[in-house]
């Protein structure tokens, strides 16, 4: 009999934590596990996942419950700061349902949005079955947010939320983490960490620095993100064969701290003005930028592609660029990068979260001195004047092929999954 496993997560292909999720049940499946995945929410009906959403009134209180959550968590952080934060308070049980019940691993996601509550995470440990957490975000050992930056606080107990417009000794975050803490001492779990940065934040946190945490990163489509002819690659865009293309990911507004915006702006300022650099042969694509909206003034020709819903004209798009450039300030394991190196382009990125388990400096990218737009520029002009790039390009693609394909992976999970349910009481 094969293993079976389900997959938990808010929703169905969203973000970053909903394509992991769906990249590693097909690995397993493609693996000989029997791996499926349970959403909460499904925008529409799809075969990909199963829902626990399904009736009209099951779909009416998930509706309330995420848009509570998401509107409530807004109201109490302070105007103008885009760093999420998930006060948890609206959560629903899912340990009746069938697909949960008949598993023999259930593999946590990204829970929040009215999810999985503290309360509704520990109800899981009744099952007596292993339950395993990917961790996509710092959520989990936080009082609050998904993104820490410098906050050292959920070393300590949180508190004295720089997020909270009421910040305090006995803040929400403070009052968030002990509902953690409590859930969590009802919660026998193993922790599994995309990158090697994330294992260590969870480590240092009060709430899960006592679990074992297993390293073990995300997966990619191998034969979807592959390389394609750079030149023919480009004629597909329109672009000239004889352009150098710099690409980037989804652009939000100047001041998302998160994503960097505005280091990339001030990179492409000073790429555009050194000694050397044509501007007539550089172009810049971006995609994922929403319709609409206000896009700031570029040094070189740009064309924006919207968001690019086909995976195959994505790869296709990846192949076009000589490199991408992401500015992102934390990240855990951005599939962007994965996708660009499983396409044979190379990274530029800065020294951060999870990229340099990706990113190898000078070998597969670029990886710039954090927070230094000037870095950054030069890792955008060392690939423009470097002679060796066919080898960069190739040592991208190698680099995925050997550390981050699905057999990899798939491999790696297995093993974790059938060694927890061999140290299970018989």
């Amino acid at each position: 009999m094969s293993l079976k496993v389900v997959h938990l997560n808010t929703y169905e292909g969203n973000g970053g934590a909903g394509r992991a999720c769906l990249r590693l049940n097909d690995a397993l499946n493609a693996s000989g596990a029997e791996s499926s995945v349970m959403v909460y929410f499904q925008f529409k009906e799809s075969s990909r996942t199963g829902t626990f959403s399904k009736s009209k009134f099951q779909k009416a209180r998930a509706i309330f419950n995420i848009l509570s959550e998401r509107y409530l968590s807004k109201s109490v952080v302070k105007k103008g700061l885009k760093t999420p934060f998930s006060l948890q308070w609206f959560g629903t049980s899912v340990i009746n349902h069938p697909a949960v019940k008949e598993a023999d691993i259930i593999h946590l996601h990204w829970i929040n949005h009215g999810f999985l509550s503290p309360k509704f995470l520990a109800q899981l440990d009744e099952l007596e079955k292993p339950i395993v957490w990917t961790f996509h975000d710092s959520n989990a050992f936080t009082g609050g947010c998904h993104v820490r930056y410098s906050c050292e606080n959920y070393y300590k107990e949180c508190g004295f939320c720089p997020l909270l417009k009421m910040s305090g000794k006995d803040d929400l975050s403070h009052k968030t983490w002990l509902r953690k803490k409590k859930a969590y001492s009802e919660l026998n779990c193993h922790i599994v960490a995309p990158s090697n940065w994330m294992a260590k934040s969870i480590k240092l946190s009060s709430l899960m620095g006592f679990r074992e945490v297993t390293v073990i990163p995300n997966t990619i489509e191998t034969s979807i993100f592959k390389p394609y002819v750079k030149a023919e690659a480009k004629k597909i865009l329109k672009i000239s064969p004889d352009k150098f293309v710099l690409m980037s990911g989804f652009m939000p507004s100047k001041d998302d701290k998160h994503k960097g915006t505005s280091y990339l702006i001030d990179a492409l300022n000073d790429l555009s003005t050194r000694p050397g650099i044509v501007k007539e042969n550089i172009e810049l694509i971006i995609f994922g930028n929403k319709p609409n909206a206000e896009m700031p003034q570029f040094p070189f020709k740009t064309t924006f592609l919207g968001t690019v819903h086909n995976d195959e004209h994505l790869a296709k798009c990846y192949s076009a660029a000589d490199a991408f450039i992401t500015p992102s300030l934390e990240d855990n394991l951005p599939n962007t990068v994965m996708e660009s190196l499983a396409c044979a382009t190379p990274v530029v990125a800065f020294k951060t979260g999870g990229i340099p388990d990706m990113v190898r400096h000078l070998e597969n990218g670029y990886l710039a001195e954090y927070e230094s737009s000037e870095d950054l520029a030069t890792g955008m002009e060392w690939l423009y004047h470097e002679d060796q790039g066919h080898e960069i390009q190739k040592e991208a693609r190698k680099t995925i092929l050997s550390q981050f394909s699905e057999t990899v992976i798939a491999e790696k999970h297995l093993l974790l999954y059938q060694t927890l349910l061999d140290l299970q009481p018989k």
